[in-house]
């Protein structure tokens, strides 16, 4: 049994590719390692897609979770999921992340956890992603993105197409092809240090190969791999 087990039954998941095995997966190495930052937290979800991992979030104990998230219609997905005392819990709100983020800084908005799962490759402004987020006063953020295995802290543009609610939201009206930057394992590391963020990796290494279903994405042998890391302010 994994906590997404409920997804099989969702329309919205039809068509996609070993849902169940893979959020379970991922589930077990973003969510449940941290659920003693998470329990009675106010969390902040960023890119939050339909709320699966604002649910979640809820589901490992979090007082409040607010996601963000920019496409209308991966929010309207939301209220299918099923427990109503964890979706209660949730608050998805349609915005630009970085416009939240800075509007919540100025009223004085705090968070104790941020999640920054999937989003971070999709974007060009990591470092100020970042910096914005150290004003929400979090004591632990979580980072689950693709990264390049480049020995040296660099970020290789990538260009992808709008139409896909996987790929990067339009940046400017009517944009079809957005560009991305994919950060080196390295440059997270050296844009940690520079914010006064302790980093340490998540060990994927760790889950047996019998485990693996679905996110072997974590496991390339290729330029880009993905990987998960939590900061902490020192």
């Amino acid at each position: 049994m994994g906590f997404f087990d409920f997804i099989a039954d969702m329309e919205a998941y039809r068509d996609h590719n070993q849902p169940v095995a893979r959020l379970n997966a991922r589930h077990a190495m973003i969510v449940q390692p941290f659920a003693d930052d998470i329990r009675g937290a106010r969390v902040l979800d960023l890119a939050a897609h339909d709320g699966r991992w604002s649910y979640a979030l809820a589901g490992a104990g979090a007082a409040q979770v607010v996601g963000v998230e920019a496409r209308q219609e991966l929010i309207d997905i939301f209220p299918s999921f099923p427990d109503a005392d964890l979706r209660a819990r949730v608050e998805l709100r349609r915005n630009d992340l970085y416009d939240e983020i800075d509007s919540e800084a100025r009223k004085g908005a705090r968070y104790d956890v941020v999640a920054v799962y999937g989003i971070l490759y999709h974007l060009m402004d990591h470092f100020r992603l970042f910096q914005a987020l150290r004003k929400l006063g979090p004591k632990l953020v979580i980072v689950d993105s693709e990264f390049m295995r480049r020995p040296g802290p660099m970020i290789q543009l990538v260009k992808e197409r709008t139409d896909n609610v996987l790929n990067a939201a339009p940046q400017i009206e009517g944009q079809k092809v957005a560009v991305k930057g994919v950060p080196s394992f390295k440059a997270m590391e050296v844009m940690a240090e520079v914010l006064g963020y302790r980093i340490d990796w998540v060990d994927w290494g760790a889950v047996p190969a019998d485990r693996r279903k679905g996110v072997m994405d974590y496991y390339r042998d290729t330029d880009m791999r993905r990987g998960t890391c939590t900061l902490r302010p020192m």
